[in-house]
């Protein structure tokens, strides 16, 4: 850490800079002799990048922000809050702090919390912002914190680990593919702690995680306007029969949709009948990463457009359902589309025969910020083209 940068008049600057071309910056000579132009340049880009997704830290003076690549990678606050409620017992452990931003909130719920992090730098930048917060227990250890449980006696309530991804790995990874090696660790883990909350990348494939994993009792999916960010698998010290899926949706008002593992593969899809009207559901990506499609329905007591068309409708609101809703003007038969005029919408393609892209040049459609075209494809119907208004955002 470069503590010349905490001067109140490198802040200032720092602060008045924010909209500013930091690449200029950067190559630019530095306006303070004790700090480099590429310093000035990186917290700028720092800060900026935790506007939305670090409010608090983002908000508060003299935070000293890492490498813009840490902000990418750490929880968002809406996920790091949501996880602090599923924490036990009084005494937590994180492997993997980061910037520090789970422990944060790990420690509004704790009693005591133990950030391990194997680079010093970011170690003691997050002991530091700690202290601005008045963050006082919490104990920062600059070490590999795998390393840490297998050398100390300590059991924890529980223990949090948000292995990285090998840059090496495709987009298609596996948790073995990642460091540290969760796999390979499990044993010392579970020998630890009562509870494990292991977060992952929203790539990993359920399936796949629960073929590598053992003792998995929670897995929660979170997603945040539309967007799936973190997978979490809760795993405890002794097997269970069963295993809780809750997709969560954390926006402005958090809503939630939860089913035992293995539920989704013996409940049969309520399908419509006939032509959509009333109200068009899409489900949050969330609740689609779940693949409880067919629970869906009948959970919110909705009907579905095609047994591989994840869209639903009913004649009713309901404002419960996490995504989107749409009030249905008419059912268009994409035959037809060459005769009108002045196509408005955005448009969705959902179990269609072409893309959005070709679709808008081929009906020279025009773009509207509350009107939807989506195509689909329903069971009575075949393809078609729903006219709808959007009543509910994520």
């Amino acid at each position: 850490m470069n503590k010349h940068i905490l001067d109140n008049t490198v802040q200032d600057y720092i602060s008045h800079h924010l909209n500013d071309d930091v690449h200029k910056i950067a190559m630019a000579k530095s306006p303070f002799p004790d700090i480099e132009a590429r310093e000035l340049a990186g917290q700028i880009a720092a800060k900026k990048k935790s506007a939305k997704k670090l409010p608090s830290w983002y908000h508060q003076d003299g935070i000293y922000y890492p490498p813009a690549l840490s902000i990418e990678q750490c929880s968002s606050e809406s996920t790091a809050a949501y996880k602090a409620k599923l924490l036990k017992g009084k005494h937590v452990i994180d492997l993997t702090g980061g910037f520090g931003v789970d422990a944060h909130y790990f420690a509004k719920a704790a009693e005591t919390v133990c950030h391990c992090e194997i680079n010093p730098e970011l170690s003691a930048i997050a002991a530091y912002n700690a202290g601005i917060f008045k963050q006082h227990n919490t104990q920062f250890i600059a070490t590999d914190g795998i390393r840490y449980l297998q050398d100390s006696t300590a059991k924890f309530d529980t223990i949090y680990i948000d292995p990285a991804r090998r840059s090496t790995a495709g987009k298609v990874f596996m948790l073995k593919d990642c460091t540290p090696d969760i796999t390979v660790h499990l044993d010392l883990l579970l020998a630890k702690s009562q509870k494990i909350i292991i977060k992952t990348a929203p790539l990993l494939d359920l399936s796949a995680g629960l073929k590598e994993l053992k003792n998995v009792s929670e897995i929660y999916i979170l997603s945040v306007k539309n967007e799936v960010k973190e997978l979490l698998w809760v795993l405890k010290s002794t097997a269970t029969k069963t295993i809780q899926v809750t997709a969560v949706s954390l926006n402005e008002t958090q809503k939630a949709f939860g089913f035992f593992k293995g539920a989704e593969e013996v409940t049969a899809a309520k399908l419509l009948e006939s032509t959509p009207h009333g109200y068009l559901y899409e489900p949050d990506a969330a609740l689609l990463k779940s693949g409880g499609f067919n629970l869906i329905g009948l959970n919110y007591g909705l009907k579905k457009l095609n047994i591989q068309t994840q869209l639903y409708t009913s004649d009713q609101i309901n404002s419960l359902f996490p995504g989107r809703i749409f009030k249905i003007h008419r059912v268009i038969n994409p035959g037809e589309l060459k005769k009108e005029k002045m196509l408005r919408g955005n448009v969705i393609v959902r179990n269609y025969r072409d893309r959005a892209e070709n679709l808008v040049q081929k009906y020279k459609i025009k773009p509207d910020k509350h009107q939807f075209l989506i195509f689909t494809q329903s069971r009575n119907d075949g393809y078609i083209v729903v006219d709808a208004t959007i009543i509910q955002h994520y």
